[in-house]
């Protein structure tokens, strides 16, 4: 019997190669939160460094979790795992309401411990909530990652700096457009394997031209270290702080909701719909890994939607694939100098191939829309407001400005509101009350079954 694509295993330089291109494309989301939570503590460079190399290790090993799996652990899905940008936020509030600085991380550390056990035992019955996503919430959550996303690449491609007087220059955005125009034109003028890989070529053949520009900085290859091991409680132990708890259950709560999403993305453009079961072990490999991390001194881990873009355009939906890509950001952790070569890729080089990244997803919740019964009013009604309330972070930055910083946790994720408006209205739309369609509520997973039946 031939093996599902998901769990195919490929030739070892495909498998490399292919798996490498899911680390550039997830690298600058993963090193991005420790660097923002170090700088605000005032860590050295070399702190930093050890900060960021152990957010890649843990990061591996949470990939490790989620596409290989153990027991019921691992939604054994094409899924990168990282620490999540939800996070950000309330770390840098800890930060900030911590009198002795060096206490932060181990307050932080303990939050996440705490927020990743209670998140794994409530894993099961989270993952109960599937059965409110048809393909009209799921397609609207899909399109919404994808557009959420965009802004993160249009960002990179205007430079490393937002301070800096040259940031959105002429030189970064040509730069972004090459690159751009490179992915595109070897999508279009290439075959099979160079095809596949093409964002990985875009992103080496944009750097190679930026040199010129003195874009193109080598200097953390020559400053890194050959050997690195993350030190468990390299900062100190663990401390335990009611309120950073509360906060840190928060994100986990926002995260366990986008990586709900995300599975039900990713099943649907691999064509094994994420079931309950499926949703509950991969929240248990989220939340474990989350648990875990701070032992090796990293943040909380999530699923990364960065991926699903990548997945959807390059047709490879082999879980052994990101497996590799995890053991590449494992040996990252573990090799500085390694680390430090994808580092080396411009920010506006990563952004010009973002936007065929991210746009690939928004993409593809617009063909899971299709299928959605559009033709119906109620369905209509429930995409074009939840859209509405998905995209005010992005449009409105400030809009939940008076609003305590806990509630914009969750107001300023754009997918996890727009997911919040999709599943209430699609219950009160579609479940309320005693005449609905049961076209409109059928689960992805129920429909293909029905399908499979018919023939």
């Amino acid at each position: 019997m031939t093996a599902h694509p998901v769990d195919e295993k490929l030739p070892a330089l495909k498998m490399a190669t292919t798996g490498l291109q899911h680390v550039a494309a997830m690298y600058a989301g993963v090193v991005a939160p420790p660097l923002i939570v170090g700088a605000a503590i005032g860590l050295s460079g070399t702190e930093l460094t050890f900060l960021t190399g152990a957010c890649l290790f843990t990061a591996g090993l949470a990939t490790f979790l989620q596409t290989l799996g153990v027991w019921k652990i691992g939604a054994r899905l094409p899924f990168v795992n990282g620490v999540t940008f939800a996070g950000v936020a309330p770390m840098t509030a800890i930060v900030a309401s911590t009198k002795d600085k060096s206490d932060a991380l181990p307050i932080i550390f303990g939050a996440v411990i705490v927020a990743g056990l209670l998140g794994f035992i409530a894993a099961p019955f989270f993952s109960k909530a599937v059965r409110f996503f048809p393909p009209v919430v799921t397609g609207t959550v899909i399109t919404l990652i994808g557009v959420s996303l965009l802004p993160v690449a249009f960002g990179w491609a205007q430079g490393p700096n937002p301070a800096a007087e040259d940031y959105g220059s002429r030189t970064y955005l040509g730069l972004a457009a090459a690159t751009l125009v490179i992915v595109l034109l070897l999508r279009r003028f290439t075959r099979g394997f160079v095809k596949q890989i093409a964002v990985l070529l875009g992103l080496v053949v944009g750097t190679l031209v930026a040199i010129p520009f003195g874009v193109t900085d080598f200097s953390p290859v020559a400053d890194a270290a050959v050997i690195g091991f993350p030190t468990p409680f390299h900062f100190g132990a663990p401390q335990f702080q009611v309120a950073a708890i509360v906060s840190m259950i928060v994100v986990m709560v926002v995260s366990m909701t986008e990586s709900t999403a995300d599975m039900l993305a990713l099943g649907e453009i691999v064509e094994r719909p994420a079931d309950e079961k499926t949703i509950a072990a991969g929240l248990r490999a989220d939340t474990l890994g989350s648990a875990v991390s701070p032992l090796f001194n990293g943040f909380m881990c999530s699923a990364f939607a960065q991926n699903i873009g990548l997945v959807a355009m390059t047709k490879i939906r082999s879980r052994y694939v990101v497996a590799t890509g995890g053991a590449f950001l494992v040996l990252m952790g573990l090799c500085p100098m390694a680390a430090s070569l994808i580092a080396v890729v411009p920010r506006p080089v990563l952004g010009g191939a973002g936007v065929v990244l991210f746009g690939s997803v928004a993409a593809s919740g617009i063909q899971t829309l299709v299928k959605a019964g559009l033709e119906k009013d109620n369905n209509v009604l429930i995409v074009a407001v939840s859209l509405a309330v998905g995209i005010i972070p992005i449009t409105a930055p400030d809009f939940y400005h008076a609003f305590p910083e806990t509630a914009k946790i969750v107001l300023d994720s754009g997918i996890s509101t727009g997911c919040m408006a999709a599943v209430l209205l699609n219950l009160v739309f579609n479940h309320l009350g005693k005449h609905r369609d049961a076209q409109d509520v059928t689960h992805p997973m129920e429909a293909g079954e029905e399908i499979a039946a018919a023939h």
